[in-house]
């Protein structure tokens, strides 16, 4: 694992747990969007980024949200061929009502953690 990796797993885990958190108040808007947050986080690390995909994937299964769960099959398959040679938009939220090419803005408090956790060894 990357010093990138495992520099950023606790912001990721963080967002994945607060997804879940919302997820069993039944907030699941709220859910899906903690998961895009740890996606943005996430996706410079292979692992990471397909830990998300899948968990997204799972998101669409649960809401039967089909057009979501065929997006992130696909996208599953791209972060794992394409994360390590840097072939990912920076900024993507992840979700399927995006496309996965399109380059989006950081939010600053996650470009503030991403620089961060880029400094340490």
């Amino acid at each position: 694992m990357s010093n990138f990796a495992k520099n950023i797993a606790p912001y990721v885990e963080d967002e994945l747990f607060k997804s879940k958190d919302a997820e069993a108040s039944g907030n699941h808007s709220k859910a899906f969007n903690h998961l895009e947050n740890a996606h943005i986080l996430g996706q410079e690390s292979t692992c990471w980024h397909v830990k998300v995909h899948f968990q997204m994937l799972l998101w669409g299964i649960r809401h039967k949200d089909y057009k979501e769960v065929f997006g992130q099959v696909i996208r599953v398959i791209g972060a794992a061929a394409l994360t390590a040679i840097k072939g990912v938009p920076i900024g993507n939220t992840g979700g399927s009502n995006v496309s996965p090419v399109k380059v989006m803005p950081i939010k600053p408090e996650h470009a503030e953690i991403i620089a961060k956790v880029k400094e340490k060894p």
